[in-house]
């Protein structure tokens, strides 16, 4: 599916939320490389068998979330601060979000969940 993406391409939208995109600033090799330890470690996740296996996985989720910059400080230097999180009607992007009318929206509007 494709989430409609903010012009300076700093967040998509899914399930109505503004969600932090990869800095596009990574080379391609380590965001592949961070990428993968990333779906590793949402396996791990899946098939945690005790609560300790469960913490240890996540941990390595956030961390390569961190690599990739969707969480952590911001990988954008203007100052802006993040709005991650944040519903596109209740950002900075409320006037783009209205333009892009119901259609456009919808795929923002999913059901569905991001992983975290």
């Amino acid at each position: 599916m494709d989430y409609p993406v903010t012009p300076d391409g700093r967040y998509f939208v899914a399930r109505g939320r503004l969600w932090r995109c990869t800095d596009p600033s990574l080379p391609e090799d380590e965001r592949q490389a961070a990428v993968r330890e990333l779906m590793s470690a949402r396996r791990a996740v899946r098939d945690a068998k005790s609560e300790a296996e469960t913490k240890a996985a996540r941990a390595r989720v956030d961390a390569a979330k961190r690599r990739l910059g969707e969480r952590g400080p911001v990988w954008w230097s203007d100052g802006a601060a993040d709005e991650g999180g944040r519903a596109p009607k209740n950002s900075s992007y409320a006037d783009w979000w209205d333009t892009l009318g119901e259609a456009g929206r919808a795929p923002g509007m999913d059901k569905g969940r991001p992983r975290d």
